[in-house]
């Protein structure tokens, strides 16, 4: 039977990504844990979470967490949502300037005020939320399935800025053009919400279910 460990760290509703998992992979052991050992254990790891960047740092500091994510990030297949995504980049503007994995190369960045609005000239609000459109910028996977362009949900003021184009697995327009999903390797990671995305996001999260981490 395939393990899915989901990191509990206090932060988000993570309990949504658990019933969301569940439901595209019956068959799946689907477990919402603090235990490192149950993380290095697990067949997949799925790293969720929304709220602020240092509290994330902070709580993965505890416990053996960080230790314990690190392992997943270097041997499993791993997905990062919302948090999960910002986390994998060097810095964060958040709350000062906050240091993150440095996983992927590039930073984590505040919507700019000078840019939230559309072509039109209306206002655009931050936080980012509702649906947008997901372009696909490679083949991967995960997007088995899934319609170029299909909408996703976001809740998000912070946007990766990837440094290293061959990272970026797709692309959200919302004033300007930010990384909405990442990818290398093992490692698969959105800003939007798959839990929250309907028929779309359940189709990513099984796809990640039955996925072994190549490319």
């Amino acid at each position: 039977m395939t393990s899915v460990a989901v990191i509990d760290y206090g932060m988000g509703n993570l309990r949504s990504v658990c019933k969301a998992l569940e439901h595209v992979a019956p068959s799946a052991r689907v477990q919402l844990t603090s235990d490192p050992d149950m993380i290095r254990h697990a067949d997949r790891v799925v790293f969720p979470g929304q709220g602020a960047i240092g509290g994330c740092i902070t709580a993965l500091g505890q416990g053996g967490l960080r230790e314990a994510v690190f392992e997943a990030l270097r041997a499993k297949p791993f997905l990062g949502i919302c948090l999960g995504l910002q986390a994998l980049y060097d810095f964060s503007e958040e709350g000062g300037g906050t240091p993150c994995f440095s996983v992927l190369p590039g930073s984590v960045r505040l919507f700019p005020p000078e840019k939230m609005h559309e072509a039109s000239g209306l206002p655009l609000k931050v936080p980012h939320m509702g649906w947008n459109q997901v372009h696909q910028e490679r083949a991967h996977p995960l997007w088995r399935g899934i319609p170029q362009d299909a909408r996703f949900y976001f809740v998000h003021s912070y946007y990766a800025e990837a440094a290293d184009a061959a990272d970026i697995a797709a692309t959200t327009d919302y004033g300007l053009r930010f990384t909405s999903a990442a990818a290398r390797a093992n490692i698969f990671a959105v800003q939007f919400h798959p839990e929250k995305s309907q028929k779309a996001g359940l189709k990513l999260l099984e796809n990640f279910v039955g996925w072994n981490g190549a490319v």
